[in-house]
């Protein structure tokens, strides 16, 4: 046991230098971010970019910050769980915006950044002086990305916007659940977190394209939008061909089989099979060679038109043994499968363990908390976890000095009169 535990601990520190030397830096790594964002999908976007180098500058609220500081519990050390994974690789400044002299800070600091990015109500921050246009004039190269519930334009432009609303009126909610059942919401804010990665796609694209013209621009981003368009090929059917989608459990509306099968002890094997010869490979592994040769399940568009007779099979093939049985019979064959786990068993799982997807960083109130890192690698840069998620406020006095060249005295001044805190 202490071999294989120290094994697994050298594979760990291996695969984290690979990607962790020092000769490497961040592809962003010149990058400033102004982030005005709260909740998800914004600062989701955000902790991207600071995992890919860029400073990011967290802009909160004096009193209580961004509200996921509250969304508990859990709570560690007095701070929210929810906040910690969105918010890693960033800086908190807290700034008053109800105050002159706050706003002029606000202005200072967007002028030093190449990114801002906000989620604040449409013509909130017009309001304040601190929207694209007014902001540009100072800084004509600002890429300045607004994240809203349903864009500037169309009828619902001035509704707050939710993850679980875009899920609904989006048509998410409309197809996620058991057959016959009512709609069910994903168990994490997927909507929240697609818009957050095309936010991230369409900065860097804007900086990219900055560095050919010189200028900023502004981009809008919406729930609504993105989760319309992460409709796919659900989608897809209804605009082409009329099909009005239905709740399936974990089925899928072109592909058969392909969900997830209970086993005897009451726990859930999820199978695929995409093309004819995993499923014959699958039936040949089940011991069910006779299912991949009857014409009614020759191919997928006949299993779709048969799928409850099929699937019946299936499903009672597998109630006759556990899971163990069945991921020993599955291995090695060309069909997908995997066993639906719980959280225990995703985090204790050997491989995600080896990878080192898991990491540790000391808080400087809750102590050392967990954070999974970013899933993506890069050969010729970094891309990780620098700094844990920060207290409310915990970087304002060092960006006024280091960032925005503010002298002692009138950092001071700030203080004082609760124009930052």
């Amino acid at each position: 046991m202490l071999i294989k535990s120290t094994l697994l601990l050298m594979r760990r520190y291996l695969a984290r230098r690979c990607f962790s030397t020092q000769k490497l830096i961040g592809p962003l790594e010149d990058i400033k971010v102004m982030d005005l964002t709260r909740i998800v999908a914004g600062p989701f976007c955000t902790m991207i970019l600071g995992d890919l180098g860029a400073e990011v500058i967290k802009v909160e609220h004096p009193n209580g910050g961004d509200e996921c500081r509250k969304w508990g519990p859990p709570f560690i050390g007095g701070e929210a769980c929810y906040f910690f994974p969105v918010n890693r690789n960033k800086k908190s400044v807290c700034i008053n915006f109800k105050s002159a002299a706050g706003i002029q800070v606000a202005r200072d600091l967007a002028a030093k950044c190449d990114v801002l990015m906000e989620n604040f109500v449409p013509g909130k921050l017009d309001s304040l002086g601190l929207g694209y246009e007014a902001l540009k004039t100072g800084n004509p190269g600002l890429i300045y990305a607004s994240l809203t519930g349903y864009g500037p334009t169309g009828p619902y432009a001035n509704r707050p916007g939710y993850d679980v609303i875009a899920a609904s009126e989006g048509g998410l909610l409309g197809i996620t659940g058991p057959h016959g059942g009512d709609p069910c919401k994903v168990g994490v804010a997927m909507t929240d977190l697609a818009t957050g990665l095309y936010a991230h796609g369409a900065i860097l694209a804007a900086l990219l394209q900055r560095n050919s013209t010189g200028r900023g621009q502004k981009i809008d981003i919406n729930l609504l939008s993105t989760q319309v368009a992460c409709l796919i090929n659900i989608g897809s059917n209804y605009l082409n061909a009329g099909v009005e989608a239905a709740r399936l459990g974990t089925a899928h509306a072109s592909l058969v089989p392909y969900e997830s099968l209970q086993t005897n002890e009451g726990a859930h094997i999820t199978i695929c099979c995409g093309s004819d010869q995993q499923f014959e490979d699958f039936c040949q592994r089940i011991g069910l060679p006779q299912l991949s040769a009857d014409p009614k399940f020759e191919n997928n568009a006949q299993r779709v038109v048969h799928r409850e007779e099929l699937l019946r099979k299936i499903r009672d093939k597998f109630l006759e043994h556990d899971s163990d049985f069945w991921l020993e019979k599955l291995r090695g064959g060309s069909s997908p499968y995997g066993r639906v786990n719980s959280l225990q068993q995703v985090f204790e799982d050997r491989h995600i363990q080896e990878i080192g997807l898991v990491e540790e960083v000391v808080h400087p109130k809750s102590g050392k908390i967990k954070i999974v890192g970013p899933p993506v690698k890069f050969s010729e840069a970094r891309n990780d976890v620098r700094m844990p998620p920060p207290v409310l406020g915990e970087h304002t006095e060092q960006v006024l000095r280091e960032t925005l060249g503010y002298s002692s005295e009138k950092v001071s001044e700030l203080l004082k009169c609760d124009a930052v805190a």
